[in-house]
């Protein structure tokens, strides 16, 4: 089996003025340097635009992600920024297409093949978000809604570009901010039906190599069931993510699970 990263991303969505950002992301370097000793375990936070400079800045040895962009590289789109200017200010990746996005901003599958398009081309790690309501798994419709959300998004792309760049991050939208999760067996069936699909269209060695993550209310007391599964790469974290002292329990929880053997 291929060895993957297991990878704890902190998306901060719309939190934290400058001052308490830094504070934060002293923070979290500090205890890294200090205790994570695990070189399979990677760390991304995704700050507020208005950080993401000054957190690039301090060199963290963690990656900072962008939580959007725009997929032109210059043009007329107020209030956008584009993947020239994150790439600009040395930005590692970009979050596409969280469900909240796809909710308030009514992102489409397409839209977002052009913006993962476009974040490979500045050399932009893409962590692209995919996943069902509750309406949709009631209905029997979950593995249909997100295979169309990945073949619509990743249509064309270079496997290679896919094997070294592409996170995949599966976000059951009634699992977000609800205190709901999926147990570890819904979210290890829907890992495995995302990486079937990444292995049809690129190749089973390709989608060996791209890590899947979980996004739908993991916190330190859950993360480390979930990691357990074999398909299950890591954790895209939200509200236990915005302290510092919680973050860290997903982040040993992932350390453990790189340690352990997966359960398939």
């Amino acid at each position: 089996m291929t060895q993957r990263p297991v990878v704890i991303a902190a998306n901060w969505k719309m939190n934290k003025l400058r001052a308490e950002a830094m504070e934060y992301v002293s923070d979290l370097a500090t205890w890294i340097d200090d205790h994570l000793e695990s070189p399979n375990v990677q760390v991304i936070v995704a700050p507020t635009f208005t950080s993401l400079e000054q957190t690039v800045e301090q060199q963290p040895p963690f990656g900072v992600f962008a939580q959007n962009m725009h997929q032109a590289d210059t043009g007329a789109f107020t209030g956008e920024v584009s993947p020239a200017m994150l790439r600009d200010i040395g930005v590692s990746g970009v979050i596409l297409g969280h469900s909240e996005r796809r909710q308030y901003f009514n992102e489409t599958d397409e839209a977002l093949a052009e913006k993962v398009q476009a974040a490979l081309a500045f050399q932009l790690r893409p962590m692209l978000c995919v996943g069902e309501s509750l309406a949709q798994r009631k209905a029997g419709d979950a593995r249909r809604i997100v295979e169309k959300s990945l073949r619509t998004a990743l249509d064309g792309l270079d496997a290679e570009d896919v094997a070294s760049l592409l996170y995949v991050a599966y976000e059951p939208v009634w699992a977000i901010g609800t205190g709901e999760t999926a147990t570890p067996e819904q979210a290890q069936e829907m890992h495995a039906h995302i990486r079937s699909v990444l292995g049809d269209l690129f190749g089973l060695a390709i989608a060996a190599q791209v890590p899947i993550l979980y996004g739908g209310s993991v916190k330190a007391d859950n993360a480390l069931e979930l990691l357990a599964a074999s398909d299950i790469d890591g954790a895209l974290v939200g509200g236990a993510a915005l302290e510092v002292a919680s973050f860290l329990g997903t982040i040993q929880a992932a350390a453990e699970a790189a340690k352990a053997p997966v359960i398939s």
